[in-house]
């Protein structure tokens, strides 16, 4: 496999772009970005060895320190452990953090199958709902007035880009109407699941879908501003629902 030091822009410059966070181009993120795709990819399969240290140094062109600081990283990140006398073995899927923005971004970039996109929508409704109740019985009249006019900007963005912002500024919002740290916190793991998403469909090319996308973010925001904590958990789990069938359909 080749592997190179620079890369086209990818599915984790589009979340950072999305998120409002600067991605970083050093050497050290490049050798981690092809680094934990391959892993993610199956390229350097659960179980395998990883190269050793001098066939990585070659391939990548870096200093053994940017290596072993990309290596430390992946360790970190629950996906690799290395071993004396055995060398740097790739851990099982279940070990790693998936609760991680780069491991999030490398399942998008190589292709997310069916089953991991249905666990992500799972999390979400698992997390999500409750917010949106909590945000429904907490909400302050500002936030209420943010949600029902993001809905409404969300219906006037042109771009695929425009749309995901504005869609992650919604959710942010619930999660900080819900007046729970925590439940803020878990949030992070949304904003990532939102943006990654963007990578494999949006509705601002379909009239159709973009009008229901609407009208069912509308719905959420107007049960928040009413104190309705169970029509919020209904209408979140109809967005969350009906994100997870266009990204499907987009695939194929």
């Amino acid at each position: 496999m080749t592997m190179r030091t620079a890369r086209p822009r990818t599915s984790g410059d589009l979340i950072a772009s999305i998120a409002g966070r600067v991605p970083m181009r050093n050497l050290h993120s490049q050798v981690l970005w092809q680094l934990g795709v391959a892993i993610v990819g199956g390229d350097f399969p659960e179980g395998s060895i990883l190269p050793s240290d001098a066939e990585l140094l070659q391939r990548f062109s870096v200093s053994r320190t940017v290596l072993r600081e990309a290596l430390k990283t992946l360790a970190a990140k629950g996906m690799i452990e290395a071993r004396a006398r055995i060398g740097t073995r790739v851990l099982p899927r279940a070990r790693w953090n998936l609760f991680d923005s780069d491991v999030l971004a490398w399942h998008f970039e190589t292709g997310p199958d069916e089953a991991f996109l249905r666990s992500l929508a799972e999390i979400r409704i698992g997390v999500e709902l409750e917010s949106a109740a909590l945000a429904a019985l907490r909400r302050t009249d500002e936030q209420a007035q943010a949600l029902i006019d993001c809905a409404r900007a969300m219906g006037e963005t042109t771009t695929p880009e425009d749309f995901a912002r504005t869609d992650l500024e919604f959710h942010r919002t619930v999660a900080q109407a819900s007046a729970n740290p925590f439940m803020a916190s878990i949030s992070t793991l949304v904003e990532l699941a939102l943006t990654a998403a963007f990578t494999i469909s949006s509705p601002i090319k379909d009239p159709t879908a973009m009008a229901s996308t609407v009208k069912a973010h509308t719905r959420i925001a107007q049960a928040i501003q009413a104190g309705d904590p169970e029509e919020a958990r209904v209408a979140m789990k109809a967005v969350i629902s009906e994100g997870l069938d266009r990204q499907m359909k987009a695939r194929g």
